[in-house]
């Protein structure tokens, strides 16, 4: 008889009410997480990344909206670290590298036959990047 009559019990009553999805820790702001809050109180720092992995008791999840107009107190720094999935905006040698590709392609033929070593350019020939040749339209 030492056997109970009741069933096993339910580990959990399913509930519409909690979202797997991590919210925002300001009150009254149900938008999702995209940014988690550390303080580093010894330093007088506050540390603004990506998405934690773990809810940490000690860490504050935020919007986008309020990461983005996060401020700290007087006094003290906010270290605001870079999300290694976010698109990165273009560099200085990639813009250079794109206006010296224009100007390569916008110098006349005869300049770009003489580049290419002084050999006869093909009259179809318009222009040349290494083995890639643009060629004129036959109806022209």
């Amino acid at each position: 008889m030492g056997e109970s009559r009741r069933g096993p019990l339910k580990s959990a009553v399913p509930s519409n009410v909690v979202s797997p999805v991590r919210r925002c820790s300001r009150t009254a702001c149900g938008r999702p997480a995209v940014a988690t809050l550390t303080y580093v109180y010894a330093d007088s720092t506050a540390v603004l990344g990506p998405l934690a992995t773990y809810a940490e008791p000690h860490c504050y999840d935020l919007c986008a909206e309020h990461s983005e107009r996060l401020t700290a107190p007087r006094g003290w720094e906010v270290v605001r670290l870079l999300d290694g999935s976010a698109p990165a905006r273009p560099s200085g040698d990639d813009l250079e590298a794109l206006a010296n590709a224009v100007r390569e392609a916008a110098r006349p033929q005869q300049r770009a036959a003489e580049a290419a070593g002084g050999r006869p350019a093909d009259p179809m020939e318009v222009a040349r990047r290494g083995h890639l040749r643009v060629l004129r339209s036959p109806d022209n």
